[in-house]
This record gives C-alpha cells, sequence and structure tokens, in this order.
C-alpha cells in the first residue's frame, strides 16, 4: 500500500503547481522583466538563504530583503528560516504577482506565520530610497535581461542600503552565454556580455562564494558577496 502524504505535502504540491502556472502566463507576457519560464526551485532557494540559516549572531534579528520575489518560492523559504524580531521586505513590480504575494501572506503555512513582519512593495527596487538598512538583500532580478547601466545602479543601490558586514546572495543561470552565443541577434548577446561584466566585476571585488545549483530549470549560479565592514 503506498504511503499516504501528509496535508503539508499536498499543499505544497499544489502550491508549486499554482506558482508555476502564473509565472509561467506571466514570463510569456513580461519576460525581459521575469527573466525565466519556471520558478525558482526549492534547492536554489536554500542555496539563496544560506546567511539567513546561517547567521553571525543567532541573537540578532535580521532586516531582510528580497527583489524580484515572484510567485514566492524563496519567499517562502525566507520565511520559513525567519526567527522571532526578523522582518522582511518582499519588492516585486509585477501587480500579478504582488497580489499573489499578498494571498500567500493569509494563506500559505511559512509566510502566514510572518505576515505581521512582511512588507510587500510593487516596485523598481531602486525606488525604494536609502533611509532603510538590510542585513540580507536576496536578489532574483534577472540581471542577464538588463543593460549594464541598469544593473550597475541596482548592485549600487543594494551596497547602499546593506549594512557593514551584510550579505547580498543572488543567481544567474549556466550556459546563458552559449546559448545567446548561437541563437541572439548580435545586438542582443552584446548587451548581455556588458551586463555579465558588471555581474563579474561586483562578484571579483566583494564575492565571498559562489555555488552552482543543478537541480533547478534551468541549473544556476548562486553567488554570495559581503559588504566590507569597513571601506
Amino acid at each position: 500500500m503506498a504511503p499516504t502524504q501528509s496535508f503539508s505535502e499536498l499543499f505544497s504540491l499544489d502550491a508549486r503547481l499554482r506558482d508555476t502556472g502564473l509565472f509561467f502566463r506571466e514570463a510569456f507576457r513580461t519576460f525581459r522583466a521575469t527573466g525565466a519560464v519556471l520558478p525558482s526551485s526549492p534547492v536554489l532557494a536554500n542555496h539563496l538563504t544560506r546567511f539567513i540559516t546561517e547567521r553571525e549572531d543567532p541573537h540578532a534579528p535580521l532586516r531582510i530583503m528580497e527583489a524580484g520575489s515572484g510567485t514566492g518560492p524563496v519567499s517562502r523559504a525566507i520565511a520559513a528560516a525567519m526567527r522571532p524580531g526578523d522582518t522582511l521586505d518582499l519588492v516585486e513590480t509585477n501587480p500579478e504577482f504582488t497580489s499573489y504575494l499578498d494571498t500567500l501572506l493569509e494563506t500559505d503555512p511559512a509566510l502566514s506565520q510572518v505576515a505581521d513582519r512582511t512588507t510587500i512593495h510593487q516596485a523598481p527596487v531602486t525606488e525604494l530610497g536609502v533611509e532603510r538598512e538590510y542585513d540580507v538583500i536576496i536578489s532574483g532580478l534577472p540581471f542577464a535581461n538588463f543593460t549594464a547601466d541598469e544593473v550597475r545602479t541596482i548592485f549600487d543601490y543594494y551596497f547602499t542600503v546593506l549594512r557593514p558586514g551584510g550579505h547580498l546572495s543572488f543567481f544567474g543561470y549556466l550556459y546563458t552565454k552559449e546559448v545567446k552565443a548561437i541563437i541572439a541577434p548580435r545586438e542582443d548577446y552584446l548587451r548581455q556580455a556588458r551586463s555579465r561584466w558588471v555581474v563579474e566585476e561586483w562578484v571579483n571585488r566583494y564575492g565571498v562564494e559562489s555555488e552552482r545549483v543543478l537541480p533547478n530549470i534551468p541549473p544556476a549560479w548562486v553567488h554570495h558577496l559581503r559588504k566590507p565592514a569597513e571601506e
């Protein structure tokens, strides 16, 4: 006799199916802002939340921001790793996604537990202002779809609102350079190459570790950066 699935397992499966359906529709409607056709996998989400689960001071609350929350697969992992006193800002420009995230704050087992400490912002991340400060920033923005100037502006903003000693974690897909070289128009390939150079500049300057995550569609690199305590 096959084992009976628990309620939490069934809820998780149903949530992933709903996430995927909405994400797939919005990806084809607004691919430049979405940058993928499927949500991040649980394995990728766990890698991105590394500096929420592995804390320098286990008793100090964290101020956390996720930029590009989409349908919330990484948001759920963040919520599951949050401890008393932690706060979370979810930043997303797509109104369909922000509406869905609002619903998740009421219905999702992990996010509903931190709903009173979570704020959803429907805005570009660089428009949030610089009066705030974060200990951990997790970025799901598709840098490969942006211009080099846009990428530089976003990184500048992250490191403005990131506290000294804080961590930025973000990801990019493997093999996009090789695929673009074959199928993309020349201008699109050159634009992505310039954007990639900006990303590499920040990784080379502030990176503490990069991890390859194969259980994701497509496979991804996760980069962890740390803002120096003093510059």
